[in-house]
């Protein structure tokens, strides 16, 4: 008869706190924490010995203190954590869109180590309007009467709504009855805004009979919507802004643009296709213009309303304002970018969006060729690298159908599995600073336009040597 191994007993909290490897764990994370942490790894232990799998029981001071000190570290990481994005995507919405240019970055680090003059004004002395730290600045690189702000677009176009057409009704043209990121759709804010809808002409064809037509004593706005994200070609019609301005003026209506990304200027002019310009749609005739703030601006997440002083006061007292409003953070992230704009001629050194999506395929395809034998070393034996050409995206509903040329490193595994992609950009993911690329044709495919910290990728590679991937 086999003789049963009595199973000893689990150490107490006490017995696990008394020691040199608790108190270093004590000075990074607090006595109360690693408390916790001990009693929770002892519950795991004691759940496990009821186990048949961990029949053996054996567990010390040591071990436990183990299990409690990777329970720490995960608890005390970070979950939002830079990434590389190596997508093809430059203003990738899930990897947060625009980087800040430095400035930026130092001015919302300032603010938020100090106080500051968010709602303050130093000349008299008296409370102030945290959107005059930016309205002069909106109001010069657009030629807007006025300005504010709100935290993202699609709460300005909210706002719109609710200030100027609550209640009545909007006439929009069923072209422009867009869906944005997250299945949020125009319809739906209206909706929100406690707007009527009025959808005129058809998918294709709106014509400047449908709005005369469609205009009645309850009508309060014509709005049209930049179709950014999506573009309708062929046997198509649309009433230009001047001509529905022009409408908008004979029936004493105001005229509101959605522009989604949004621009303060001619991207033709650094080689990149023509997108609507805010100060030309407001010299159409147009009475508020909204856009993006972290799309082609490059600057922070925020939603920008400019337009006729009269209308943007009635939006700036609406109650929803304050519910909407931006942070100091953003604001001095914001000011950072639209001074930037005040020196044109250094725009593509100072703002990253300008920069990577100019950037030139045969700077990317060098940098390919340098870091090809690194990753083909990380990787090993089963899986071939070759440098490519690809196609890089501007991403987040701008210029959805302009593709920028670019090179990429395909990574694909020998075995041919079809597997092996998606394990490998598992492994990326889990890197340190993780790495975000794509899937195409059986590979993995690194488009490296976004890519500007070199040495950070190859410490990336020497992270992903040690990991055993099966190709």
């Amino acid at each position: 008869m086999t003789e049963t191994k009595p199973v000893s007993p689990l150490p107490s909290v006490d017995r696990v706190m008394h020691g040199p490897q608790a108190e270093v764990l004590c000075v990074a994370y607090g006595r109360s924490a690693v408390v916790d942490a001990v009693r929770a790894a002892l519950a795991q232990l004691r759940a496990e010995r009821t186990s048949k799998a961990k029949a053996d029981g054996a567990a010390d001071a040591d071990k436990v203190l183990s299990l409690a000190a990777v329970s720490l570290a995960a608890r005390a990481t970070p979950a939002l954590k830079p990434v590389i994005n190596l997508t093809g995507t430059v203003l990738h919405t899930n990897l947060g869109r625009a980087l800040l240019s430095e400035e930026a970055a130092e001015r919302v680090a300032m603010v938020a180590r100090s106080a500051c003059n968010l709602e303050f004004d130093l000349g008299s002395g008296e409370r102030g309007e945290r959107d005059a730290l930016v309205e002069e600045l909106l109001i010069e690189l657009t030629g807007a009467e006025a300005a504010t702000v709100v935290n993202n677009n699609a709460a300005a176009v909210l706002l719109v709504l609710a200030a100027l057409a609550e209640g009545r009704e909007v006439v929009v043209s069923r072209g422009e009855l867009i869906e944005i990121g997250g299945a949020f759709r125009i319809p739906d804010v209206m909706r929100s805004a406690n707007v009527r809808l009025v959808e005129v002409g058809t998918t294709n064809r709106t014509h400047a009979k449908d709005y005369l037509e469609a205009i009645g004593p309850d009508t309060a706005l014509l709005m049209k919507v930049h179709t950014s994200n999506y573009k309708i070609v062929g046997f198509t019609a649309e009433v230009a802004e001047r001509e529905l301005a022009e409408i908008a003026q004979r029936n004493k209506l105001p005229l509101a643009i959605d522009l989604g990304a949004g621009s303060l200027i001619d991207l033709e002019a650094f080689g990149l296709p023509k997108e609507p310009i805010v100060r030309d749609t407001l010299a159409a005739g147009v009475d508020i213009v909204t856009f993006s703030g972290d799309k082609l601006l490059g600057g922070p997440q925020a939603g920008l309303i400019v337009g006729k002083k009269d209308l943007i006061q009635r939006i700036s007292r609406h109650p929803l304002k304050r519910a909407l409003r931006v942070s100091k953070l953003t604001l001095a992230a914001l000011e950072a970018t639209l001074l930037a704009y005040r020196s044109p001629d250094f725009l593509r050194r100072d703002l990253p969006t300008l920069r990577l999506l100019t950037r030139a395929q045969d700077e990317i395809q060098a940098l390919a060729e340098r870091l090809k034998p690194h990753l083909a070393a990380a990787l090993g034996d089963g899986w071939q690298v070759a440098v490519t050409s690809v196609a890089s995206q501007v991403g987040s509903g701008s210029l959805p159908l302009d593709e920028l040329p670019s090179a990429a490193l395909a990574l694909t595994p020998v075995s041919k599995s079809s597997a092996a992609p998606q394990r490998l950009l598992a492994a990326l993911r889990a890197l340190p600073t993780p790495i975000i690329g794509r899937v195409g044709d059986g590979s993995v495919i690194l488009d490296l336009r976004c890519l500007e910290d070199e040495p950070l990728f190859l410490a990336q590679m020497q992270e992903l040597a040690r990991v055993k991937l099966k190709a």
